[in-house]
């Protein structure tokens, strides 16, 4: 899809909607107090319906059970973790036994490092990229220290030619003999770059390499296809485009191959169901998924995650690809027809094969711009050291919000609006 095929008139923006087959999704979302427009779901989905129910469903559980909601349904709740794992492997086209809903994205970092990174004297070095979300740095340089070992001497990084995107083929050169394990993004959170997982997955591979993705800015935007790229892990967390709300607990895919591989970070929730509740102090690890986990599940921080998944079910993750390509390739059609005159511009790559499901705008008043909107009741997104996150979610904004957007956009640049707001950054931007 070419960002040539629409038209710039509010009655085109309308029509597309007109014939949205999801459109009717969005009722199932609360609206932000005052109708803002939200363009933040790559950071913080909205609340839906479905989510609240699943969350007072557990609410009622508990009170009417107490310490037997653990027994109900059959261990449906101590089960939690898997039961959920099966329904979001669905949206990767993963088996429904490699997925586990547990803990954060950091903390399954820690996990995921600890569990494959054994370093040797010839492979040692994890391979990364210098345009990752920083707290993925965090987690494997603390792992490394936890080895008493040198981060310099370990990490070995792909620097980005651009600041915004990276190349696939200098990473692949990266892949050299004492590399033993890569972390990259599936989507860069800035540019919005969607790497070629298969290619990359295939090259560690042909060299002996542990390979895995960070899917905090593709899961529930873009499809997936685990059961053919077949990376050896994945991590992500679950309250950005699936909407599970703030805080959710996070989600691991490990490649069934690994199953029985020691975890590199055991916990009472890791041990086999068999002897779980004979609290023996030796650790006998769960022969399948359930060995990730470590403490017990936060129930209120996974049951929106039950009821936005039944939304997603309902929608399919073919549709949503389909209309959030759609919208993002809109929109930078209207950058490129209405704005690029007031000093706009996007990062973004037209090429829907290389998108996730924002768009990164530029603009050298960015963060005082993103202050204008929110007081015109829009959210979007601000990151260093000029971008504006714009991110129309499939299943709630519609086209017309987008060009509603951009109109507000023309008009703060062409009166110069951001001159009344200060260049102070805030704790959240």
């Amino acid at each position: 899809m070419t960002n040539n095929n629409f038209n710039p008139t509010l009655d085109y923006a309308k029509s597309l909607d007109e014939n949205d087959s999801l459109s009717s999704f969005k009722k199932r979302f609360y609206p932000l107090e005052n109708n803002q427009i939200y363009m933040d779901g790559n950071s913080l989905g909205l609340a839906s319906i479905d989510a609240e129910k699943a969350l007072l469903r557990v609410m009622e559980v508990w009170k009417k059970q107490g310490i037997l909601i653990w027994n109900t349904d059959e261990g449906y709740y101590f089960n939690y973790g898997k039961k959920l794992g099966a329904r979001l492997a669905k949206l990767i086209k993963a088996n429904s036994d490699e997925v586990i809903v547990t803990a954060n994205t950091t903390l399954n970092i820690h996990q995921i490092i600890a569990t494959f990174w054994k370093p040797t004297k010839q492979r040692y070095k994890i391979l990364v990229d210098d345009l990752n979300f920083p707290t993925d740095r965090y987690a494997i340089d603390s792992q490394i220290k936890l080895k008493g070992m040198q981060v310099e001497d370990v990490i070995k990084v792909v620097s980005s030619k651009d600041g915004m995107f990276l190349d696939e083929q200098s990473i692949i050169d990266a892949m050299t003999e004492d590399v033993a394990i890569v972390l990259l993004p599936s989507v860069l959170y800035r540019s919005a770059q969607l790497l070629d997982l298969d290619k990359l997955t295939k090259e560690a591979h042909r060299r002996g390499i542990i390979i895995g993705f960070d899917l905090c800015h593709s899961i529930g935007a873009v499809e997936h296809d685990f059961n053919l790229v077949q990376p050896d892990f994945a991590i992500w967390c679950n309250y950005k485009y699936l909407s599970a709300g703030p805080g959710a607990t996070a989600g691991i895919y490990v490649n069934r191959k690994h199953f029985g591989r020691e975890i590199g970070l055991a916990g009472w929730f890791g041990n086999s169901d068999e002897t779980q509740f004979e609290l023996k102090h030796n650790f006998e690890q769960a022969a399948d998924i359930k060995a990730f986990q470590t403490g017990t599940p936060n129930m209120f921080s996974m049951a929106p995650l039950e009821g936005i998944l039944d939304i997603y079910q309902e929608a399919g993750m073919d549709r949503i690809r389909k209309k959030s390509l759609m919208l993002t390739a809109y929109l930078m059609y209207l950058i490129d027809h209405k704005l690029s005159q007031w000093g706009y511009s996007y990062i973004s790559q037209q090429q829907d094969e290389c998108r996730g499901g924002h768009v990164a705008l530029v603009h050298k008043q960015a963060y005082r711009i993103c202050l204008a909107l929110k007081e015109r009741n829009f959210i979007p997104d601000y990151r260093e050291p000029d971008i504006i996150r714009l991110a129309p979610v499939a299943l709630y904004n519609t086209f017309e919000e987008v060009y509603l957007l951009v109109e507000e956009l023309a008009l703060i640049a062409q009166d110069q609006v951001w001159e009344k707001y200060s260049t102070h950054k805030s704790i959240v931007t």
